[in-house]
């Protein structure tokens, strides 16, 4: 843990909200944002009760939860930095004029966390910015591809809602937004803020003056384009083992991939093609694009 919030403060603020409160402490849900690369809002949404461990500083916590939906939250506390005297009980609502004052444990209440955890996203959560998302549906699969969890390191290439979910799923990991143009680093940049992302990190070109010192991805989730056996060639080079999930619509391109994965050491490849129809208000369905989703593995 960090310098302000070691086991034995941690286990002395459990013990002060146990004491002082009827909250069912059981499945709390432990989280230290003076550490990097910590989601409050994520965390929030997907538990009912988080013990958020804060320093004196973060002078709009509150307004960003309210802002994204989570005025209803109930935020229990006391004044100071100890884990000491009375107990307060607020909404979140009611407290978006307020910072934190003090590096002090508070804990969320979010009674509809099960309602607001997110998968397969409505497009119209994201910044509108410069670019256009793939369908939800879409995301779903490509999401449950990459095999996510709460730890793991990602690199998504020009996949800014995936990038988005990704780093809402691996709370305790960090993903790597590779963005080639500008206007779209800037909307990556929008959405991280809008969702209280602390764990992405933005970058404009796949290669060691970008990646050298992030942590090095288990999974990457890539865009097939022209820059696409240098991105092979880097990623297979700093994870040996690296899986890749691809999402393409060019024939073309899943017509010949196979053969350029497997010239990088890229096994276990998986092709299939995904084609989602919606009903319109008229009563004709109609056909969404229909991209080929490649998977494998190096290493393997």
């Amino acid at each position: 843990m960090s310098e302000l919030f070691n086991n034995q403060s941690i286990i002395s603020w459990l013990q002060y909200f146990s004491a002082n409160t009827d909250i069912d402490l059981e499945h709390v849900k432990l989280l230290d944002i003076t550490k990097k690369n910590k989601n409050l809002i994520p965390a929030v949404e997907a538990h009912r009760c988080v013990l958020v461990f804060t320093e004196a500083g973060n002078m709009d916590i509150f307004y960003k939860m309210w802002e994204v939906g989570l005025g209803e939250c109930e935020v229990v506390y006391n004044e100071g930095s100890e884990p000491e005297g009375p107990i307060k009980r607020n909404k979140v609502s009611e407290m978006i004029d307020r910072g934190i004052n003090a590096s002090a444990g508070m804990i969320v209440l979010n009674p509809n966390a099960r309602s607001t955890l997110r998968f397969g996203m409505d497009n119209k959560h994201f910044a509108l910015g410069s670019v256009k998302y793939v369908g939800s549906e879409i995301r779903s699969v490509l999401i449950s591809k990459m095999k996510i969890h709460e730890s793991k390191n990602l690199c998504v290439i020009s996949g800014e809602s995936i990038a988005v979910e990704a780093a809402v799923m691996a709370g305790e990991g960090t993903v790597i937004a590779v963005e080639y143009k500008e206007r779209d680093r800037e909307t990556m940049e929008e959405n991280a803020s809008r969702f209280g992302l602390t764990n992405v990190a933005i970058v404009d070109h796949v290669g060691d003056d970008t990646m050298g010192d992030l942590p090095v991805p288990e999974t990457t989730m890539l865009v097939a384009s022209a820059s696409l056996e240098h991105e092979l060639e880097y990623l297979t080079k700093i994870n040996p083992n690296m899986e890749f999930v691809i999402y393409t619509l060019d024939f073309g391109v899943a017509g010949s991939i196979r053969n350029i994965l497997e010239s990088y050491g890229i096994s276990d490849i998986t092709i299939l093609q995904i084609a989602v129809s919606k009903l319109t208000s008229r009563n004709v369905f109609e056909n969404q694009p229909a991209p080929w989703i490649i998977t494998g593995k190096a290493g393997a």
